[in-house]
Formats: structure tokens, C-alpha cells, sequence
């Protein structure tokens, strides 16, 4: 009996056992099952033991850092003070230029390498943040001032004016405020503030700055928009994204609806004319709430050029607007006008509360579970779309803490390295002069090698990236510095070289023409005196010119060979009433480009 009783205890506590391992997901394998029919007791791997402890350790140490991290965040959002670090910037600095063709164009003044900024130097940088569509850059300090530099068109630096700023700058407009968190869009900024107030700058044509109305198509100085207890704010191309702690309320979207990004269920579209079609979007220039989260707490958002990816308290994901190249992940390239929950991420794959979200021009990504990065959507300039999110094996077992997604390039601070690739034309990877421009696979940011990455920020043909200080200042102080004069300079005598040049070019082209025009005035001169003989010089001459112009294309247009074959009805001239080819022009054989057809 007491035998039985022993064997009992055991076997109870081998079964704990494996009701431990199967929670924490340990294989099968792990197990030996021998099965005595004397005593039924069952015996373990001599190695579970182990396994089971340092699955355990390895488990609390994640929940610690989970807590960490969490505890991070709580201080980022609640306005406490943070640490800093340096800015290192690489990628265009010729902001009026980029995506255009403009004269003076192309790789001058691109920094190639990280590196840093004059004004910026020794100032703790805590948050950096561009756009996939956006030519502009901020940046918050710990002690939350707002820096604000780049293109400037449209007044989205928020300086009051519309001038172009080459170096990061304070928003001395907001030295009132304690800014917390910021994004900015194709011309416009947004800033959330300790005290959950929001400012907005730029562009109001779409109603983008939630000040519910769009009269003012530019605010070049902040305004308040219309959104209470905010916490964060991610801008699209065109419209915003705030997230609130208000009940009920916890996302608000306002701007361009025409893809259906705003989550309300349509894209505003009318037709502006009775008489033709000529479709528009109606602009929501008033914060919104979402109705499909008034029963769900979002925490993490961020949007991409016209579609948005958010993630509730549950973990779950969801995705909306323009579907174009399967950035949305159903599977499907369909517009989605409310959002949609993506099955990937269901059951044991929920993102976790210290997940990474980003949005690139046309693609997502995200870190699920055990930190895997997924992305999906149109990640290369070549090659099939991913329509679904799959798992980016290249980075499996990093510990991402932080992304960003440009137009089509991504940057990571992982472990103590920055990680870059994708599609750049302006060094926005970093590389250096001797590396590769572009890279379709993740690759180490040499320079920045064994740094502790604390945020990253990409933009239109940038990267913004900020390191820790901590035991790599000296190699902070090998890094290049720029102070944008020499390159503005530079920039200033390239445009005026290529204004030049084609001044020159056109001047030639017009010399040749003048030159040519002179010879065939000379023989018009001559046949002019021919027909002074017959009274008609004046009508000869009009004709003359006419017929020189009037040639148009062709390849012999503009030369002239005998004055046989110079017929003055070939032009607009008016013909000879003497002249055999007059009656032939009257009839209108000879085309009006000077050569019968």
C-alpha cells in the first residue's frame, strides 16, 4: 500500500510537471515515457530538469525586460525625463531638390555616412521623426524643445514663415510647451505636449491639422487642434492619427479621406461638376473617434503614406486605407474604409506590449512574439509583393527596440548595432562613399557598429538616428560634421553653374537659329529685289519669312537650297499673285509645314 501511495506522489508530480512544460511549450521530445503495468509510474528525461529552468530563467528575464520596457514607455508618455543622446543624420541636404529635377540637382551634399549636426552637438536628443513622404525632419529634446528643419514650402517648420531651414532649429513658438512626442507629414507637423495638448503647422488643404476647418490652407505658426488628453500622434501624407487617453475615444483621425485612411467607413468622394465628371474628396478638418475602437484601447499606431496599422491592449492588429501592393496584409489588394483585423496575428501570435510598429510608402512591419520582425506589403522595386506579413529571417533573434520605415528603406536599432536596408538614392543607408548604395538585405551600419541605438526616424532620402554616449564618445568625435553652410554654398554655385550652362546652351541654339534665320533673310533680300523689279517686294518678302518658319519638322527643315525651292505658299506668308506655285498654294496641295504631302 505504501508502495502504491509513493508511486502516486510521483507520478502527480511528473504530471505537473508536464502541465508545466506543455504552458511554457517545451517539445515532446523532451519527455521518455516507460510504462511499468507493476508500479505506473512515469519517468522524465534526465535532462528536463534543465530545460525546464533555463526555459524558466530565460522566460522571467523576458518578463523583467518586458516590465522594463513597459515602464520606459509609461515615463516617455507620461512626460518624465528620459535619457538622451547624440543625433547622427545621413542622406539628402538639399531638401528643395528631393524627388524633384531641378538644375544643380542630384548626389550633391548628400551625406553618405552618419553624421552629425552643428547646432545638435552635445544635445540630449531623445526622440527623432520624419515621414515616407515627408522632405522635413523633428526632433525633441529631453528637456522638450522641438527642433525643426528641412523643406519648408508650405510653412511646416512652424517658424512663421516659409524659408527653408538647412540646420535643425528651435520652434520658438512652442518654448512655452514641453513637447513629448511629434510626427510630421508631406508639409505638415503635428506635436502632442506633457500636458496633452496638441499643436499643429503646415498644410491645411486636407484639414490635416485637426483645427476643424481647412479656410487657412497654411498655418506657418502652431495652432491648437481639436483633440483633448492626447498621448501620441503619427501623421500620414495627408491626414493624422492622435491617440487619446479619453474612454471610448482612444484613436481620432482627421484630413484626406480618399483612400479611406481616416477608419470612418468611406472616402468622402463627390463630383465638383454637374456638367463633367471631375471627382474630389471631401477634407475632415475635425478630429475624429473611430467607431470600430470605441470598445478598444489602441496603444500603438503608425501610418504610412495613405494606409494606417494599429494595435489595440490585446495584442491584435489592424489595418486600413489604401491596399495597394498588399500593404494591408489580407491577402488582397483591396481599399479597406474601416479597420480590419489581419489573421496573422491571432491566438499565440498577439504582439506583445513592448512590440515595434512601423509603415513604410507601401509596406508594414511589425515585431510579433519572441520579437520576430514580420513585414509585408511592396518591400523591393523588384520582385512579388508580400501580400500577407511573413517573418524577416534575416533579422530572427535580434532584439529590435526600435524602426522606422521611408519611402522604400527601413532603418533598426537592434542589440547594440544599426541595421539598414532597402532602396536609397541619397546615402540615406549610410553606408559611406566606398559602401554600397542600396542593399535588398538587412546589413550593419559600419560606423555606427556596437552603439546603442535610442531612436531612429526615416523620411524622403533620409535617415535620423540617435546613439547613446555612453563609452563611444570618442568615436562620436571622429564622425563628420556638418553646419550646412559649405554645402549650401556649394548647392547655391552648382544651380547657378547649370543656370549658367543652360543659358549658354540656349544662347547657342538661338545664335545658330539667328544665324540661320540672317541667311535666309539675306536670300529673301535677294528675292525681294527680284521682285521689286515687279512690284511686289513687300508681299515677296512677308511670304519669305513665312516659308522659312512655316517648315516645322522634317529633316531638312530650316535649310534652304536655291530660292526655286523656297516657295513662298509653303508658309503662312501671302502668296504671289504672279507666281505659278501661287495658284498651286491657293489650292492647298503644299501641307503648312512646307512640304506637299
Amino acid at each position: 500500500m505504501l508502495k502504491i501511495l509513493k508511486s502516486a506522489i510521483r507520478r502527480t508530480k511528473y504530471l505537473e510537471q508536464w502541465v508545466m512544460c506543455s504552458k511554457t511549450q517545451i517539445p515532446l521530445s523532451h519527455f521518455c515515457f516507460f510504462l511499468s503495468f507493476n508500479s505506473f509510474i512515469i519517468q522524465p528525461n534526465p535532462s528536463l530538469n534543465k530545460t525546464l529552468v533555463s526555459h524558466k530563467s530565460k522566460k522571467m528575464a523576458t518578463s523583467e525586460s518586458e516590465k522594463k520596457l513597459e515602464g520606459e514607455e509609461g515615463s516617455k508618455s507620461d512626460g518624465a525625463a528620459v535619457s538622451g543622446g547624440e543625433l547622427v543624420y545621413c542622406g539628402a541636404t538639399q531638401f528643395d531638390m528631393i524627388g524633384r529635377k531641378l538644375p544643380g540637382g542630384g548626389s550633391n551634399g548628400n551625406l553618405v555616412s552618419p553624421t552629425r549636426l552643428r547646432p545638435l552637438m552635445g544635445v540630449d536628443i531623445r526622440f527623432v521623426a520624419s515621414g515616407c513622404a515627408s522632405c522635413h525632419c523633428v526632433a525633441l529634446d529631453v528637456e522638450g524643445r522641438c527642433y525643426t528643419w528641412g523643406r519648408n514650402e508650405k510653412g511646416q517648420l512652424g517658424h512663421g514663415d516659409t524659408v527653408l531651414r538647412y540646420l535643425p532649429t528651435v520652434v520658438t513658438s512652442l518654448s512655452k510647451y514641453k513637447v513629448v512626442s511629434a510626427s510630421v507629414g508631406r508639409s505638415h507637423t503635428v506635436v502632442v505636449t506633457d500636458e496633452g495638448k496638441s499643436l499643429s503647422f503646415g498644410h491645411n488643404k486636407h484639414g490635416q491639422l485637426g483645427t476643424g476647418s481647412a479656410r487657412n490652407e497654411i498655418e506657418a505658426s502652431p495652432v491648437l487642434c481639436l483633440v483633448s488628453d492626447a498621448t501620441n500622434v503619427v501623421c500620414g501624407s495627408d491626414f493624422t492619427v492622435w491617440l487619446s487617453s479619453v474612454e471610448g475615444s482612444s484613436i481620432l483621425t482627421a484630413g484626406l479621406p480618399q483612400y479611406g485612411q481616416l477608419g470612418h467607413g468611406t472616402d468622402n468622394e463627390y463630383n465638383m461638376k454637374d456638367s463633367s465628371v471631375r471627382l474630389a474628396y471631401e477634407a475632415q478638418p475635425r478630429p475624429r473617434a473611430i467607431v470600430a475602437f470605441s470598445e478598444k484601447k489602441v496603444v500603438k499606431v503608425a501610418c504610412g503614406t495613405n494606409h494606417t496599422v494599429a494595435v489595440d491592449s490585446s495584442g491584435f492588429v489592424y489595418t486600413w486605407g489604401n491596399g495597394g501592393y498588399g500593404r494591408l496584409g489580407h491577402r488582397e489588394q483591396k481599399d479597406e474604409w474601416v479597420p480590419r483585423l489581419v489573421e496573422v496575428f491571432q491566438k499565440h501570435n498577439v504582439l506583445p506590449p513592448n512590440a515595434i510598429v512601423s509603415a513604410g510608402a507601401s509596406s508594414c512591419a511589425c515585431t510579433a512574439g519572441g520579437g520576430q520582425l514580420y513585414m509585408w506589403g511592396k518591400l523591393k522595386n523588384t520582385g512579388d509583393d508580400w501580400m500577407y506579413p511573413k517573418p524577416l529571417m534575416d533579422l530572427s533573434g535580434w532584439n529590435i527596440r526600435c524602426m522606422a520605415s521611408g519611402n522604400m528603406h527601413h532603418v533598426v536599432g537592434a542589440d547594440e548595432s544599426c541595421i539598414s536596408w532597402g532602396y536609397a538614392l541619397n546615402g540615406e543607408l549610410g553606408y559611406g562613399p566606398k559602401g554600397q548604395k542600396s542593399s535588398a538585405n538587412p546589413k550593419k551600419v559600419d560606423l555606427l557598429e556596437g552603439m546603442h541605438v535610442l531612436s531612429v526616424g526615416c523620411g524622403a532620402g533620409m535617415s535620423l538616428i540617435v546613439v547613446d554616449r555612453a563609452n563611444v564618445s570618442d568615436r562620436l568625435d571622429q564622425l563628420e560634421v556638418y553646419d550646412g553652410v559649405p554645402s549650401s554654398e556649394e548647392n547655391k554655385d552648382d544651380e547657378d553653374n547649370a543656370t549658367k550652362k543652360k543659358a549658354n546652351s540656349s544662347g547657342k541654339r538661338k545664335q545658330r537659329k539667328d544665324e540661320s534665320d540672317s541667311g535666309s533673310d539675306d536670300q529673301e533680300e535677294e528675292d525681294g529685289e527680284e521682285d521689286d523689279a515687279n512690284g511686289d517686294a513687300g508681299k515677296g518678302k512677308r511670304g519669305g519669312k513665312a516659308s522659312q518658319r512655316g517648315r516645322g519638322r522634317g529633316r531638312n527643315s530650316g535649310k534652304s537650297t536655291s530660292t526655286e525651292a523656297k516657295s513662298p505658299g509653303r508658309g503662312r506668308g501671302r502668296p504671289r499673285k504672279d507666281s505659278s506655285t501661287a495658284s498651286a498654294s491657293s489650292k492647298g496641295k503644299p501641307s503648312k509645314r512646307g512640304k506637299s504631302r
